[in-house]
């Protein structure tokens, strides 16, 4: 069970406002704040004043629909979004197609079976976990990127340029040969440099700047490791999860299964 999540429900039809409610009540024995609402305003009022973890909102409403309302969430600048459930009582296919182009996490119709429901509630509640998950990594990523960033204000300008050249090509296959052709310098002065003011050889520096863009992807995303490896300038998966062992002690699958189930 989710306990301390808070989910709000918003229909402008009484009976199935309050007979959602009820069948969530019910299920979660309390350990769920359902909060309602019966039109799109309240509904965004309460958005923006307290943290909701899933909203469940009817289609066809007055004034707001329920598609505007997630349109309105999903540009808005609040930094606590909830996942979405659409309800409906018409089986529109562009209803369900608007839907999936903005996210939401399911789309249930009218009359709801309380078993319908709360599988889509523990799914959506999932899902909001999941992204919350997402969030905090690329919080840290942003914050490791800004220190980077700052970092190269005190690296001399070929060695500043080099590292750009690393970051923005760095699914491609090339070495300090390249690179120090690319900032006009001799390969071995470059070499000499580059460890100099980075305190590693340069190979050791595009292996660990590999390995870490391939954690991030990791977790960010669903791709494949055979995509990551690719997008992280490795030509076989074999050699990615070989140098991803040597420096994690652990395979990329076993790195982003455990990293996820521990956050």
């Amino acid at each position: 069970m989710y306990k301390s999540k808070t989910i709000l429900i918003v229909d402008d039809e009484p009976r199935t406002r309050q007979g959602l409610k009820n069948m969530l009540d019910a299920w979660s024995g309390g350990s769920l704040e359902i909060q309602t609402a019966d039109n799109g305003k309240d509904a965004l009022l309460i958005l923006e004043h307290s943290p909701v973890h899933l909203l469940i909102t009817d289609i066809r409403m007055p004034e707001i629909t329920g598609l505007n309302l997630v349109q309105l969430l999903k540009s808005s600048s609040l930094s606590f979004k909830p996942a979405v459930i659409l309800i409906s009582g018409y089986a529109e296919f562009d209803y369900a197609h608007q839907g999936i182009q903005l996210g939401v996490v399911d789309y249930l119709l009218k009359p709801i079976r309380k078993e319908r429901l709360i599988h889509a509630v523990e799914q959506a509640l999932g899902v909001h976990e999941e992204r919350a998950k997402m969030s905090k990594m690329q919080r840290i990523v942003d914050s490791k990127l800004m220190e980077a960033s700052e970092d190269l204000e005190v690296r001399s300008e070929p060695i500043q340029v080099a590292l750009r050249y690393v970051q923005e090509h760095l699914d491609q296959n090339f070495g300090l040969r390249e690179v120090a052709e690319y900032v006009h310098l001799n390969p071995s002065y470059f070499s000499a440099l580059f460890k100099e003011q980075m305190q590693v050889t340069f190979i050791e520096y595009v292996t660990r700047t590999r390995v870490q863009k391939s954690k991030e992807l990791l977790l960010q995303t669903r791709l494949s490791v055979a995509e990551i490896a690719e997008r992280v300038g490795y030509q076989t998966t074999k050699y990615f999860n070989k140098v991803f062992k040597e420096y994690e002690g652990h395979s990329p699958g076993s790195y982003r299964k455990s990293s996820l189930s521990d956050t």
